[in-house]
């Protein structure tokens, strides 16, 4: 995990959560000079969610380029990333320095737009900061909520030579209740999702696309034969995301609902 808390008893608690999951903190920075951010999640009866953000400014938009180091990225195997922290700050210049870092080292480059409009004051920069971030990625996720603000089409079909003229080598396209497809220039597939009752969907999103890229790595596929997938590949992919995520938004909470490999 690489970011920015606050030197406060937030960033303590996540740090300790995310330490508890098994994650490396060693790349987590830690400020004085503005507080960690919050996320305050509403629910909706149908488990879908709302959010509102307290962060201006956080410590994680503090995060300049000069502290991301390059030793971070040995041995990596993929960089993943969103757009909450690309507005007009210095965590801008850290992700491109990460990504240039990451890319050094033979590492795709993940990106999820993740929208969030209202930590923007402007949905114009933020439509363009997206498709900048685009032309940098190797993997890009993206909903069907998302796709017509960012291409301005209708359908994942019209929008895919856009994706892949900017350099995009796979598409992974989320419909929520109704299943994924990804996309390469060579191949296509779709996994419907699960049918099951949501109490919680926050999180999902994440909990897909991590658990996509995992399986990505336990396939042996890297940067330089993504494009080689085949329909196969791509059908147990998005099936072993799917059921990922269908365990997951029946249980509340993010990380606490996520299963082990086990449970899988």
């Amino acid at each position: 995990m690489i970011t920015q808390l606050g030197a406060d008893p937030f960033g303590d608690k996540i740090t300790r959560a995310l330490a508890q999951a098994g994650i490396d903190t060693s790349c987590i920075s830690y400020t004085e000079e503005a507080n960690t951010a919050l996320a305050f999640v509403s629910l909706a009866k149908d488990g879908n969610r709302t959010f509102s953000f307290y962060r201006k400014p956080s410590a994680d938009m503090l995060l300049n380029e000069d502290q991301i180091k390059q030793e971070w990225f040995d041995d990596a195997f993929a960089l993943h990333f969103c757009s909450v922290s690309l507005g007009d700050f210095p965590m801008r210049g850290a992700h491109v320095k990460a990504i240039t870092s990451a890319r050094k080292e033979n590492a795709m480059i993940s990106f999820d737009p993740n929208l969030r409009f209202q930590l923007w004051d402007n949905k114009e920069e933020l439509k363009n900061v997206v498709r900048k971030f685009i032309s940098m990625t190797d993997i890009l996720k993206i909903s069907d909520e998302e796709l017509g603000f960012i291409t301005g089409m209708d359908t994942i079909e019209k929008a895919l030579p856009l994706f892949f003229d900017k350099g995009v080598k796979l598409v992974i396209f989320t419909c929520g209740s109704r299943g994924a497809y990804s996309f390469t220039r060579n191949n296509h597939a779709f996994s419907p999702a699960g049918r099951v009752k949501a109490v919680d969907t926050t999180g999902a999103g994440d909990g897909f696309i991590g658990a996509f890229l995992w399986k990505l790595h336990a396939l042996g596929i890297s940067a330089d034969n993504i494009e080689s997938l085949t329909e196969a590949d791509m059908n147990s992919l998005l099936e072993f995301a799917n059921r990922f995520c269908a365990i997951s938004v029946q249980s509340s909470g993010a990380i606490d609902s996520y299963p082990s490999l086990d449970e899988i």
